[in-house]
């Protein structure tokens, strides 16, 4: 591992694992709410929530890991962050906090395996992986399409 500036995470669990997302694309993390299923949004996108007015697509990192799928749990949170081309939601089980990473336990994107592309890195922490995750890489192409298509015409 190199020392590399990598900025404060925000850091989450799913299926008892941890992960990260930059806490600068992390706009707040909230409980969960209840979820409006969108019937025609691609399989990872569970449905739809209104922030403030704005209507938010709720990503499932669980169906897109293909990790055991559950329900919806008054102890779980979401996740509302801003993706390149819009705000998301990611459904979690838990928000453990933010942290600055130490600079030498940190796997930059640059020294990542080519098939880790969904990840900007791994982070050690003593005996845990956490994977840092590139929220821009949700969605393929086709999938950012049919969103963006659905998007526009409510």
């Amino acid at each position: 591992m190199r020392a590399e500036p990598f900025g404060p995470l925000v850091v989450f669990t799913l299926a008892n694992e941890k992960w990260a997302l930059p806490a600068s694309v992390v706009q707040r993390a909230v409980r969960a709410v209840e979820i409006t299923p969108c019937p025609d949004a691609p399989d990872v996108v569970l449905g739809v929530i209104n922030v403030h007015g704005r209507i938010i697509p709720v990503f499932d990192l669980r169906r897109r890991f293909g990790l055991p799928l559950r329900e919806l749990s008054i102890d779980d949170h979401i996740i509302i962050a801003k993706a390149e081309t819009r705000s998301v939601a990611i459904l979690v089980d838990a928000v453990c906090g933010m942290m600055q990473p130490d600079e030498s336990a940190v796997l930059t994107k640059t020294e990542l395996p080519p098939e880790l592309t969904t990840f900007d890195g791994i982070l050690k922490l003593g005996r845990e992986i956490v994977l840092i995750y590139d929220l821009d890489k949700f969605l393929s192409l086709e999938e950012e399409q049919l969103l963006a298509k659905l998007e526009s015409s409510r």
